[in-house]
């Protein structure tokens, strides 16, 4: 190091005095210049004395060492030194990188596994939330249908208090109001003590609704029994409220019976005097009787047997005939034969008896037996007069093909009924007065093998009887 600087110096030293090559002009050296004044060549001389006395100096004079080729391999060695010292410094900064990134990642490391144990911690938390909230769902769904049937809004209280029944509000909210009721009830068989703070509510909204259910029923049942009034009118509209009859079932039998009974009593005392005032009409317009056991008159002795046009009642188009107005047929002085009285009648019975069927198991909400016996409660004190008015008149009749057709007729108003599906007129068969009025031995073909329902059998076998004596039936 202390030659390179006394080479440097002998250098510019050199140059100073235009000795260096390749320098033709002096350099701007400024207070650094040798060749000016100031410059105090004692002090040079000083330094370059320093110099001479160091040891690699004086050893490199000695053996002779060129200044130049040793300024270079100076140079050298000085750029390997610094190159050495540049890889050690930057060894040893990588290696202290490293240990510092080893240690971040480290810290990462540990970092990484807390924030593992962090989440697994959050899922099992999670988890139990999603339980929790899962089962707070399913409360709150059971809370809010077990209070959503308790509470009792101030809509339905008005409607059930205020609304007039004919309304459909009064029904949606009556339909409400028996919902709650089974709701409570079912409540209540569970031990839940909240239907008791509603119970009371409720009853005094049934009692409210019973009542005015009970007040607008029977004001429809008695309106049935004004003079010359059509019941089927009212009685139609009773369909609509089919509910309120419901409701009363479920809610106040005692009452629900009582209109059952009422309604009962007024349709068939009017089904009663409809028809007793009816057949008293038809038979004024009838025929006089004719037949084979009584004294025809001369000009009709001919016709006892003769069908003629009386085979029409049993025509296809006049098997559900129009209904023969009595006082009609009166003004216009027409007559007609016991078995299109007989055909006008029963048919009108038909139609009434399947109508009032279908409104009985609609209305009153039975089926099978039940209303089987309802039927017969409100129509069999028609029946059995209609029966005994037949009855009567056979008592004294001799005209056995209008009994004839009469009972071709019944076979046929049977099938209707069946496929009306009445099966309460089964036991209503006129057909069997009319049989024992027939003389005897008129059934005497042999039995069948197999018998035959609701003696078809019979009754074909009358038409068989009739066709062998009267070739034109």
């Amino acid at each position: 190091m202390r030659i390179s600087l006394l080479y440097h110096n002998f250098r510019c030293g050199l140059s100073l005095h235009g000795g260096g090559p390749g320098l033709q002009e002096p350099l701007p050296l400024g207070e650094l210049d040798i060749s000016s004044d100031e410059f105090i060549l004692d002090e040079v001389d000083v330094h370059i004395q320093a110099h001479l006395e160091d040891e690699l100096v004086k050893e490199a004079l000695k053996t002779g060492v060129d200044l130049r080729h040793y300024s270079k391999q100076v140079e050298l060695e000085l750029q390997q030194i610094e190159q050495k010292s540049i890889r050690d410094y930057i060894q040893e900064t990588c290696d202290a990188v490293l240990e510092r990134m080893e240690q971040m990642l480290g810290a990462f490391q540990s970092d990484l596994s807390s924030i593992s144990s962090e989440i697994r911690t959050l899922q099992e938390q999670s988890g139990a939330m999603n339980i929790r909230l899962r089962n707070r769902q399913a409360v709150r769904g059971k809370l809010g249908e077990l209070v959503d049937g308790l509470i009792v809004p101030s809509a339905l209280i008005m409607a059930i208090l205020e609304a007039p029944v004919t309304e459909p509000r009064f029904l949606e909210q009556l339909q409400e109001l028996d919902a709650k009721a089974a709701a409570v009830q079912e409540q209540e068989a569970r031990g839940t003590a909240v239907c008791a703070d509603v119970r009371g509510i409720l009853d005094g909204l049934r009692v409210k609704a019973v009542t005015k259910i009970q007040e607008f029923i029977l004001q429809k049942i008695y309106s049935f029994r004004k003079p010359m009034s059509n019941y089927q009118i009212p009685q139609t509209a009773l369909l609509k409220y089919r509910f309120f009859y419901q409701f009363l079932l479920g809610n106040e039998r005692a009452v629900a019976k009582e209109i059952r009974d009422e309604y009962v009593e007024t349709l068939s005392k009017i089904y009663l005097s409809y028809y007793r005032s009816y057949l008293g009409r038809l038979m004024k317009v009838q025929h006089s009787k004719e037949g084979f056991f009584s004294k025809p008159s001369l000009r009709s002795r001919n016709t006892i047997f003769t069908l003629g046009t009386r085979r029409s009642v049993i025509s296809p188009t006049e098997m559900e005939p129009p209904i023969l107005v009595p006082h009609t047929a009166q003004r216009g002085e027409q007559r007609y034969p016991f078995e299109a009285l007989f055909c006008s009648q029963h048919y009108t019975l038909l139609d009434n008896s399947c109508r009032e069927y279908r409104f009985i198991c609609e209305f009153f909400v039975v089926s099978g037996s039940a209303a089987h016996d309802l039927f017969h409660a409100v129509m069999g004190r028609t029946l059995g007069m209609t029966l005994k008015h037949l009855e009567s008149y056979l008592t004294d009749c001799y005209d056995a093909i209008a009994v004839l057709l009469c009972i071709h007729i019944v076979l046929w108003f049977r099938n209707i009924a069946v496929k009306r599906d009445v099966p309460a007129l089964d036991s209503f068969d006129p057909a069997d007065p009319a049989l024992s009025s027939l003389p005897p031995g008129t059934l005497s073909a042999p039995a069948p093998s197999s018998p035959c329902p609701g003696g078809a059998y019979q009754h074909h076998h009358l038409m068989v009887e009739l066709k062998k004596h009267k070739p034109n039936f």
